[in-house]
């Protein structure tokens, strides 16, 4: 019997494969002038299901006067409504982040209050955020065929993300959110719905 079911998933999954055995490898073209990174593989598994790995650097200690350093590895599988590789899909994302950034709701010269409503003397614009990210998402894009190896992905994702970092000021080198954690935590938690992935891949079939 455990013959045959092994027997039974081979062939499933030879037959999956030979389905649709396509690779892409991809790049953003959204980031790539302003010196970021996103490159990833798609393969295909089924007539309408594949998975993609991606990877998105954005290497910028300072952008703008702001710490915009950001490391990130996803995995997605994706469900093509019509054909794999071609228009309309929608995917379940996995990803996590390790980063060095200023965070959207510092980008002001308001002193920095904690959340037991004390006032410091720090100053939002001066502060910047080290930690890493857990992300769960859903994302859909649509596929352009431009020539027999050469597509456009458009694509966005939407997700939850779990942030867990410190908290510091580039002017002294302290951590301004010290103690402002209730349960006395050594780093910050936050947890967020966001768009976090997007853009538009340059798509090359091997």
């Amino acid at each position: 019997m455990k013959k045959i079911l092994s027997l039974s998933l081979l062939s499933f999954a030879i037959f999956s494969f030979a389905q649709k055995n396509e690779t892409y490898v991809k790049a953003n073209a959204l980031f790539l002038p302003v010196g970021m990174l996103n490159i990833g593989v798609e393969h295909g598994f089924t007539d309408h299901i594949t998975g993609q790995a991606d990877v998105f650097i954005s290497p910028w200690k300072s952008f703008a006067g702001k710490h915009a350093q950001v490391y990130m590895l996803g995995f997605n599988g994706r469900y093509y409504f019509n054909e794999a590789f071609k228009k309309f899909y929608v995917g379940i994302d996995v990803s996590a982040a390790n980063f060095n950034i200023q965070k959207y709701g510092y980008w002001n010269d308001n002193n920095y209050v904690r959340k037991d409503g004390e006032v410091t003397p720090y100053i939002n614009s001066n502060l910047y955020q080290k930690g890493y990210s857990f992300i769960l998402g859903a994302m859909a894009g649509y596929q352009f065929k431009c020539t027999e190896r050469l597509n456009l992905d458009l694509y966005i994702g939407v997700g939850t993300m779990q942030s867990f970092y410190k908290g510091y000021d580039k002017i002294s080198g302290d951590r301004y959110d010290a103690g402002s954690d209730s349960m006395d935590r050594e780093m910050n938690r936050s947890g967020e719905w966001l768009p976090y992935k997007g853009g538009l891949m340059l798509s090359y079939k091997l």
